[in-house]
This record gives C-alpha cells, structure tokens and sequence, in this order.
C-alpha cells in the first residue's frame, strides 16, 4: 500500500505522518487489495479538514471529515473508509 500525504495551508509534520500511516495500516485488515491512498490535509480558519482517495482493486473510495481537531478528523475519515471498503468487500462477495 502506497500512502501519499499533502497538506494545503498545514506542515506535514512526522507526527501527523506516523499517525496517518497507522490509522491507515488498518484499512489492509479487510482487504488486502489496497493499492494507493492520497491524503489531503487542510487547515482552514478553526476548521481541520481531511480527505482521501482509495484506490482498490474493483473501484475507487473517496471519503472526508471535517472537525476541529486533525487527529480526530484523520480517525473519523478511517473509520468512514473501512465502512465503505467493507461494503464494496460484501457486494464483490455476494454476485455469482
């Protein structure tokens, strides 16, 4: 799995990094065929925003949350894309 990491108006820092990497580790646990991830962190005004693109095998997943805190808004935009990775996992499995 690839993970790429920008941010617009906001310094990557190697905290954020390693935070993005773990959280995103996790996503492999249910499928296996996760090829790329392209994360956007925004900083506008009081508003943290995080976005992401998943490239799997089959289709691609877009997700974004918006919080006043990064880290949470990283851990809310996971957890929104383990939703939808389980769900594409559930209707590949269920056709004939």
């Amino acid at each position: 799995m690839h993970v790429i990491v920008t941010g617009h108006h906001l310094e990557i820092t190697e905290a954020l990094r390693n935070h993005v990497d773990a959280k995103f580790s996790k996503l492999v646990r249910h499928f296996d065929n996760v090829t790329d991830v392209h994360v956007i962190l925004t900083v506008e005004k009081l508003v943290q925003k995080a976005e992401a693109t998943v490239q799997i095998s089959g289709a691609k997943l877009f997700a974004e949350d918006h919080q006043e805190d990064m880290y949470t808004a990283i851990d809310n935009l996971v957890d929104k894309l383990d939703r939808q990775i389980l769900k594409h996992k559930e209707k590949t499995n269920s056709h004939r």
